[in-house]
């Protein structure tokens, strides 16, 4: 596939309410926008963001030659908020920097999203909102919310809240971040260097399944041995600030769809208002957007459909382009779903 890499623009939007009553001051929101919106405007594709990335993350998906057209469709990728381009700890005026940053629900996100769409994109009824891991979590949010404007979605590796033992997961690579003492309570002077590190090897024993490793597929990424992907996750982790970290992971944590004052805690009510044609496909070794807790949420939508990643990737099978073969599979569901 050639290469898109878009404008990066951003969107003011003044002073947000949160769900949590705090209010997030002078908020902004960056977003990537590959091709134009057409007359009708129904040409509209959303890929909200994943944790740990930003938009440039979701580009292996974007190309001329898969379902992903920009010279097709408008495809528009908004970063969440705290991932280190959208407003978020790192970038944010003083008064709400660092450890003084508010709690942000995906709620939020996604109700700062359909601003995006209102002010920028003639509130287009978007034909696809699609996303990998927490961006799947967003199209779904998308679809109770807005049930009469998103035509389909697509939720790769993700669910509609975070189920309990996806919340111990977030605990324990979080005390593995935060048991550091240069964290400082989120207040600190350098990057807390030992709990990135820590926080990197933890999550990284997650991110893939068992097989993964016992069958030494990290070779196909290149390393040679399990230290060398640890360190490539390490690496990855120090170049990313702690404080944005644990905002978005907070924000996964908390994450149920049901969570607002539309549907009060009822999780079958919003996922039974989920009525775009709908694509559920969780990685069948996936150890903590499980493919039982995925499944049984498409079972109370009343037009989604489960189709498992086969796949020994775990949680990274989704992850656009990391295995060229599992990219390939969504691709092409992907396509299936457009032209239905």
């Amino acid at each position: 596939m050639p290469a898109y890499q878009g404008l990066e623009q951003q969107i003011q939007l003044g002073n947000i309410p949160l769900q949590s009553g705090e209010v997030l001051r002078d908020g902004w929101l960056s977003y990537v926008q590959m091709g134009e919106l057409n007359a009708t405007a129904d040409n509209l594709i959303l890929i909200p963001t994943y944790y740990g990335g930003t938009h440039e993350g979701v580009m292996p998906l974007i190309g001329a030659h898969g379902p992903l057209d920009p010279d097709r469709y408008c495809i528009v990728i908004p970063n969440l908020i705290g991932n280190g381009r959208s407003i978020s700890p790192s970038n944010a005026p003083n008064n709400q920097s660092a450890g003084h940053f508010p709690h942000v629900s995906l709620y939020d996100n996604v109700r700062v999203q359909k601003r995006l769409l209102e002010s920028r994109f003639h509130d287009a009824a978007p034909a696809l909102v699609m996303g990998w891991s927490m961006g799947g979590m967003q199209a779904l949010q998308w679809g109770c919310l807005y049930p009469q404007q998103v035509k389909r979605i697509m939720s790769i590796c993700a669910t509609a809240r975070c189920w309990p033992h996806n919340q111990v997961f977030l605990e324990g690579v979080k005390a593995a971040l935060t048991c550091d003492p240069a964290w400082h309570g989120g207040f600190y002077h350098r990057q807390p260097v030992a709990g990135l590190k820590a926080f990197a090897r933890v999550y990284a024993g997650w991110a893939y399944s068992q097989a993964f490793f016992r069958d030494e597929r990290y070779r196909q990424l290149g390393f040679d041995s399990i230290l060398a992907i640890l360190k490539y996750w390490e690496d990855d982790h120090l170049a990313q600030d702690a404080n944005n970290l644990l905002t978005v992971l907070e924000s996964w944590k908390a994450a149920d769809i049901s969570a607002n004052e539309l549907y009060q805690g009822d999780i079958p009510a919003a996922l039974g208002a989920i009525t775009a044609k709908t694509l559920i496909m969780p990685c069948t070794t996936d150890l903590y957007f499980t493919q039982q807790d995925a499944a049984w949420e498409a079972t109370q939508m009343p037009n989604a459909e489960c189709v498992p990643l086969i796949s020994d990737w775990g949680h990274c099978a989704g992850a656009p382009g990391r295995n060229p073969p599992d990219t390939a599979r969504i691709l092409t569901a992907c396509a299936k779903l457009l032209a239905h």
